[in-house]
């Protein structure tokens, strides 16, 4: 029997690039959809993966993780397409009008933290949600409360008697705890809405695994380090791309000091592609997974402790709990 992995965000980034890999090692043995927001662009990531492996067989699944509506509605289409789902990876996300601190960058440029600065783009970047359609915060809704309220869809797929399935969260080293408060789960009054959605997903991962591990039903998180994808182009829009290849020389001098900086999509999913290949039960729940790329262009992941308490994360996982009650009712009385 193949098995199913269902990847959101998976039209282009580390999320294709995972993909790519996993049909590298096994064509035949894989089922893989691609849950994307917009379809063109799924229909070209599929067939660019077709065009590699003629063999393979590639879903596509219409779902934008920022709409309630969306969700549950794609939700319910693979509840009927599949019997299980082996692996769910929760990639999808955003980071809307991203400011960059051009003080706070040279402030940080000649201080101790400058690589820390590089590495995580603490203290440099700030951005600007906004409130989707049905009155949630766009980049909790996004990288968050969506996949959570998916999940919880899913249960029916993902929980069988006997069976391991696994949940993979692509979370980020700007995952702070600085940024996040739980009397503000949606960080409406915060100016970092990435970190604290980042920061969210790291310890729900773990409450998901207090309650679904019994059924089993595993969770972990990785990050995959500095990327040069769109969501990095973005930090500034203005930006023109041939300079961002111009700094490339110096990206790969700073991953000498640094093996944060995988740079590529390919790089990026080491970890994801990593997890694939491991025991779900075996896994440090605890532990955040690292993409790492060595200063001679060797990948490798390595777990690192996360910054995260079972307290607060039942306590997040309580008020999801309680925002999904909110919501479903809302739409029942629409």
């Amino acid at each position: 029997m193949k098995k199913v992995v269902l990847v959101t965000g998976a039209n282009s980034g580390i999320g294709l690039a995972l993909c790519e890999r996993l049909l590298s090692q096994d064509t035949e043995g894989l089922l893989l959809c691609l849950a994307c927001r917009n379809m063109s662009r799924a229909q070209a990531a599929r067939s660019a993966l077709l065009a590699s492996h003629p063999a393979a067989q590639v879903d596509l699944l219409q779902m934008d993780t920022s709409s309630i509506s969306s969700v549950i509605s794609a939700a319910q289409e693979v509840n009927v397409r599949y019997d299980q789902l082996d692996y769910l990876y929760l990639n999808a996300g955003v980071m809307p009008n991203p400011h960059f601190d051009v003080k706070a960058f040279f402030k940080g440029l000649f201080s101790s933290k400058v690589i820390n600065m590089f590495a995580t783009g603490e203290g440099i970047l700030t951005q600007k949600d906004c409130v989707t359609h049905e009155g949630l915060q766009e980049v909790f809704a996004t990288n968050l409360f969506g996949h959570f309220l998916l999940i919880r869809e899913l249960v029916p797929v993902l929980c069988h008697p006997g069976q391991t399935s696994q949940l993979v969260w692509t979370s980020s080293s700007n995952a702070h705890r600085s940024s996040f408060n739980l009397e503000d789960i949606q960080h409406q009054d915060g100016t970092q809405p990435y970190s604290s959605s980042k920061y969210a997903s790291d310890l729900l991962s773990l409450a998901l695994n207090t309650h679904y591990n019994k059924q089993g039903l595993y969770s972990s998180v990785i990050c995959p380090g500095f990327v040069m994808t769109n969501l990095t182009y973005g930090i500034l829009p203005s930006f023109p791309t041939f300079l961002w290849t111009l700094l490339m020389p110096v990206f790969w001098l700073i991953r000498i000091f640094t093996n944060t900086f995988t740079l590529t999509a390919y790089n990026g999913a080491e970890a994801l592609f990593w997890l694939f290949k491991q025991k779900p039960e075996s896994l440090d729940p605890f532990a955040k997974y690292h993409s790492l790329t060595s200063g001679l262009g060797v990948n490798y992941t390595q777990p690192r402790k996360m910054d995260v308490d079972l307290e607060t994360s039942e306590l997040l996982y309580e008020k999801l709990l309680q925002l999904e009650r909110d919501v479903r009712s809302s739409r029942i009385e629409k």
